[in-house]
């Protein structure tokens, strides 16, 4: 594996001295899909002073409501709204006392979320899921960007969209997804209609959260646009929702509409009650909400139109600015000033990527594995990690899809599911998970060549997020791309850009573009591939994209007949 380190944008020293220099800072706080963290930050170049994260106590809710409540049915995602909270009144700080900062030395603090995550609330944005008399229904809690359960609601608007000639059907790459605004809300008019009645503001947790912090209601262009079907100004119309429902068709007017906020404003001051949560003085600026993929580009190097940044965790966002408004089948989304102004920012994903991994940990690795990491001192990701990248490309004799949470860009299919193909007796769980490894390389590539099939330029690749941490998933995908790839130095980075958006809507930067220049750095070429090595993953690309049309796009609806026939089981015994 190669490295090149001579095209580090540095940092300046983040130490015991740097910590005691009575310079401006702001606050990040990154809203995961587990656990939420803050980072204090020097604005006059990005040193991060000191973190804390918190762990969310309810995780994700798969199985029951909180308190032993109702079952839930497969597929749903939910999450606790109170956790949320929990982390401004714990990590914000946590993170103080860890950086030794003066809270009158902050002047912003901005956040970020997974998204599309969302909630139904009353008119002063108390959640549903938190009131006595809502609290038992599953609807009336927020429903996690991974809640996949709308996949029905989402085939019929995305059909209706074409059969009526929709034009903002196209700026979603032919297809709005389960995860989104609209799907969810229609799933929860059409098997909850009480609790669709009881909602009155239906709302993003990036945008609910900045609500928190402010006591006044906002909301951001970005999450408007990517996950709201705002386009050129406007919602879909009232007869085209209408067509979904009747009662769907005032659902942008009653539920949605609010003046739009573009991403680094400032959305108001630090409520009284804010204030002691986090131990900031009341009246901090307090910025606009962002979404953790969109956030993370100002943090490492990636705002400038070509630059397309992975942001790789449990799942993978990439988002790019391009200075052109195209067409690219499967995208989440482009909106112009998505991500900074004066571009079209693009967004496409990968639904499942740590959580992959991850689950090849809880379900493959066999007893006496686990006892050679305890012995060695490794972790399981370590200890498979280091026994596959031993191995020459192909070896194992694998090759699998990365659809175990669907597939969201190009296909926008969340009733797709995992395929590991050319196992024998002989494999072993470190041939497996380097399958998994690749398979998500091989995702990557896909969306990377709609971008450039579509007249959007890829001119560095550019990763951020936990996963970067592993060096032979890197060079994985350095090489299964043809071209190097370039790592944000941050170990925080939607953290990081939340701070640099904070620093914006404090005024100490004109806009996001000269605060990421500042504050904001990247390893360029980190990883760059090997001719050899990218000559053997040609080939294997090739049966992926055998495998990706056949199940993906062919007649063959295998993945499909199986989740029904798993969720019509699954129904049958939970009654």
């Amino acid at each position: 594996m190669t490295r090149e380190t001579a095209n580090v944008t540095p940092h300046a020293p983040s130490g015991p001295a740097a910590r005691r220099h009575p310079e401006a800072c702001t606050i990040g706080v990154d809203f995961g899909t587990l656990s939420g963290r803050a980072v204090v930050v020097r604005v006059r170049d990005g040193a991060e002073l000191g973190s804390s994260v918190h762990e969310y106590r309810h995780a994700v809710i798969e199985d029951r409501l909180p308190a032993g409540g109702a079952p839930l049915p497969p597929d749903w995602a939910l999450q606790h709204p109170e956790d949320w909270r929990e982390v401004l009144r714990t990590a914000v700080p946590a993170a103080l006392a860890d950086a030794g900062v003066d809270p009158a030395r902050v002047i912003g603090i901005a956040t970020d979320f997974t998204s599309c995550t969302v909630l139904p609330t009353t008119t002063d944005g108390t959640p549903l899921a938190l009131t006595p008399e809502w609290a038992g229904r599953p609807h009336a809690w927020p429903k996690l960007w991974k809640h996949h359960a709308a996949q029905e609601q989402a085939d019929r608007i995305n059909a209706l969209a074409h059969a009526h000639g929709e034009k903002w059907i196209a700026r979603y790459g032919g297809r709005i997804s389960s995860e989104w605004q609209y799907a969810k809300a229609l799933q929860v008019l059409e098997e909850d209609p009480a609790v669709y009645a009881a909602c009155a503001r239906w709302i993003e947790a990036a945008d609910w959260i900045v609500w928190q912090l402010t006591g006044t209601e906002s909301r951001n262009t970005c999450t408007a646009g990517y996950k709201g079907i705002r386009q050129d100004g406007a919602y879909p119309s009232p007869g085209f929702l209408a067509r979904l429902h009747p009662e769907f068709a005032d659902f942008p007017a009653t539920r949605l509409e609010h003046p739009l906020s573009p991403l680094g404003s400032r959305a108001g001051g630090l409520s009284g009650r804010a204030a002691r949560w986090t131990g900031l003085p009341e009246g901090t600026a307090v910025a606009v909400g962002n979404v953790d993929a969109h956030v993370a580009a100002a943090a490492a190097g990636a705002v400038e139109n070509g630059r397309m940044l992975a942001i790789m965790g449990t799942s993978t966002c990439h988002v790019l600015n391009g200075a052109v408004l195209a067409e690219i089948p499967g995208i989440c989304g482009v909106v112009d000033g998505g991500i900074v102004e004066g571009a079209y920012g693009y967004e496409a994903g990968q639904s499942a990527v740590g959580d992959i991994f991850a689950w090849w940990l809880r379900q493959g690795v066999p007893d006496h594995y686990r006892a050679e990491a305890a012995a060695t001192g490794e972790d399981l990701h370590q200890l498979l990690t280091r026994k596959a990248a031993g191995q020459p490309v192909g070896a194992h004799g694998l090759v699998a899809l990365d659809w175990l949470n669907g597939n969201r860009t190009p296909l926008v299919d969340h009733h797709l599911s995992g395929v590991v193909a050319g196992l024998t007796l002989g494999t072993r769980p470190e041939d497996v998970y380097r399958a998994l490894l690749e398979s998500t390389a091989y995702g990557t590539r896909v969306i990377v060549e709609a971008f450039e099939g579509g007249g959007v330029p890829v001119e560095e690749f550019i990763v951020t997020g936990g996963l970067k941490k592993n060096a032979l998933l890197m060079q994985i995908h350095a090489d299964v791309l043809r071209r190097p790839v370039s790592v944000g130095t941050s170990d925080q980075g939607p953290a990081l850009g939340s701070a640099i958006h904070a620093a914006v809507a404090a005024g100490a930067y004109p806009d996001i573009r000269s605060a990421a220049s500042a504050m904001g750095s990247v390893q360029h070429h980190a990883y760059v591939p090997d001719p050899a090595r990218a000559d053997a993953y040609d080939a294997l690309f090739r049966e992926y994209r055998a495998l990706h049309e056949h199940f993906g796009t062919g007649a063959d609806l295998l993945l499909h007949r199986l989740r029904r026939i798993r969720n019509t089981a699954r129904a049958a015994t939970a009654g």
